[in-house]
């Protein structure tokens, strides 16, 4: 019979240390060409069932995040036409810190025979690698939505098609500031058995 005795936990992993780090404490400098060009193929090494590549990325960067802050506070007065100054001025911001935003874009295709919830999984991974791959190269990240992941008007100007749709934005920079440990869930506690 084969020993499955578990190896101990090895602390020094960088998955230990993993976190995200607030965009508006990410800066420059950010990943150069060749490192976002090994980031990009780490997080293409995702599990993806059928070989579909049901992703994609849209690089955000450089003036172009200023620019699409501007769009954003005029489409977020459209949309509430009662939001404060501030939740515009956050708006106008929210791309502003990081030196690069990756949008991860889903490109989902409907009626193949693996299911779209596997395909959206396999994006949701590509972002988790992102993360992954970002603080190996020594930087911070965070994944983050909002409603402008959600917007058609948004989703118009990144160039999406008819099935595509946002996953996510991983803003990557140089952290600022140190970010403490959160608490985490005790995996014990959300394991169970299987018993037929």
């Amino acid at each position: 019979m084969m020993d499955i005795t578990p190896l101990p936990p090895r602390f020094d992993s960088p998955l230990n240390a993993r976190r995200s780090t607030p965009s508006r404490l990410l800066a420059a400098p950010g990943p150069d060409a060749d490192q976002l060009r090994q980031l990009l193929a780490w997080a293409v090494r995702v599990p993806d069932h059928g070989k579909l590549a049901p992703w994609r990325f849209v690089r955000i960067q450089g003036a172009a995040r200023q620019r699409l802050g501007e769009r954003l506070a005029i489409r977020g007065r459209e949309r509430d036409p009662s939001a404060s100054e501030a939740s515009i001025e956050k708006d106008r911001l929210r791309f502003s810190h990081a030196p690069l935003v990756l949008a991860v874009i889903a490109r989902l295709q409907a009626g193949h025979k693996i299911p779209e919830q596997e395909q959206l999984l396999s994006g949701g991974a590509v972002c988790f690698a992102l993360l992954l791959g970002a603080q190996e190269l020594g930087f911070g990240a965070q994944w983050l939505t909002g409603w402008p992941a959600y917007d058609p008007e948004v989703a118009n100007w990144l160039g999406l098609a008819g099935q595509e749709r946002v996953l996510g934005f991983i803003h990557i920079g140089t952290p600022t500031e140190s970010v403490p440990e959160r608490e985490r869930p005790d995996p014990d506690t959300l394991l169970s058995d299987f018993d037929p």
